[in-house]
C-alpha cells in the first residue's frame, strides 16, 4: 500500500503538529493528562471558545480537528468514528452536535476548523495561555475586521466629503488661472489668445475630470459622460 492510499484511510490534518511531547503534568499521571484533554475537548464543543494553558490547548487542538474531520468524512453510521467521539466528549449530547451541528458546518471549509490565538497571562500564573475557538461560532471576533466596507455609513460619508474637497480644490486652481492669465494679459496690454486658450482648456479638464469621476458610467454601460466643447 502506498502513501496515496494510506491518505485516503486517514482523515489529514490542516493544522501544523508539534512531534514533541507537550510538558504539562497531571495528578494521575497519563491517566490524568489524558482526562485533562477529554475535558478540554469537551469544553471546546460545548462552548466552541476555551481559553486555558497554551500546551493544553495546542495538544487538545489536534484531537478536536481529527473528531470533526472523521465526522465530515465518515458520517455517524461509522462505528469507529461514533466510538473515538463518544470517549473524547464526556457530555454525550455533544455527539449529536458533532455530527449534526458541526460535521454540516465545515463541510465546505478547505482551512482549519479551529483558530488558535496567544493571549497574556496574569499573575501569579507563569504559563503562556491561550484561547482556542471553533470557526464560525456566534461570538464576536477577537480581533475586528480590518476590511473596509464602502457601504458602511461613516465610509460613504466620508467618500462624499473627498468629493466635494477635490471639486473645491479644483474650482479654486481653474480661479487662480484665469486671475493669472488676466493679470498676464494686463501687462502685456494685448490679448493674448493662445495663453488663453491654454488657460482655458486647463480649466475644463479639472472640472471635466471631476465631473467624470462623479457620474463614471458602470462597467459594460454603453453611454459615456459627455464632454463640451
Amino acid at each position: 500500500m502506498n502513501q496515496a492510499e494510506v491518505s485516503k484511510l486517514v482523515s489529514q490534518l490542516r493544522i501544523k503538529v508539534d512531534p514533541h511531547i507537550k510538558k504539562f503534568r497531571f495528578k494521575g499521571g497519563h491517566t490524568g493528562r489524558v482526562y485533562r484533554l477529554r475535558q478540554v475537548v469537551t469544553g471546546l464543543f460545548k462552548h466552541e471558545r476555551i481559553e486555558a494553558n497554551y500546551t493544553e490547548l495546542d495538544e487538545a487542538r489536534g484531537y478536536a480537528e481529527r473528531l470533526i474531520s472523521d465526522a465530515i468524512r465518515h458520517g455517524d453510521t461509522h462505528e469507529e468514528t461514533m466510538e473515538a467521539a463518544s470517549y473524547w466528549l464526556t457530555e454525550k449530547q455533544l455527539v449529536h452536535k458533532l455530527f449534526k451541528v458541526l460535521a454540516p458546518r465545515y463541510q465546505a471549509y478547505d482551512i482549519s476548523y479551529t483558530r488558535m490565538l496567544k493571549v497574556s497571562n496574569h499573575f501569579p500564573n507563569i504559563h503562556p495561555r491561550a484561547v482556542l475557538e471553533l470557526r464560525g461560532n456566534p461570538y464576536p471576533p477577537l480581533f475586528p475586521n480590518k476590511n473596509g466596507n464602502r457601504n458602511l455609513i461613516h465610509n460613504v460619508l466620508l467618500e462624499e466629503a473627498k468629493k466635494q474637497f477635490r471639486a473645491e480644490k479644483y474650482e479654486e486652481i481653474a480661479k487662480n488661472l484665469e486671475e493669472k492669465a488676466e493679470a498676464a494679459k494686463t501687462e502685456t496690454g494685448s490679448p493674448s489668445s493662445d495663453s488663453d486658450s491654454q488657460t482655458g482648456t486647463a480649466a475644463q479638464t479639472m472640472v471635466e475630470a471631476e465631473t467624470s469621476r462623479e457620474i463614471e458610467p458602470k462597467e459594460g454601460s454603453s453611454h459615456a459622460p459627455k464632454t463640451t466643447s
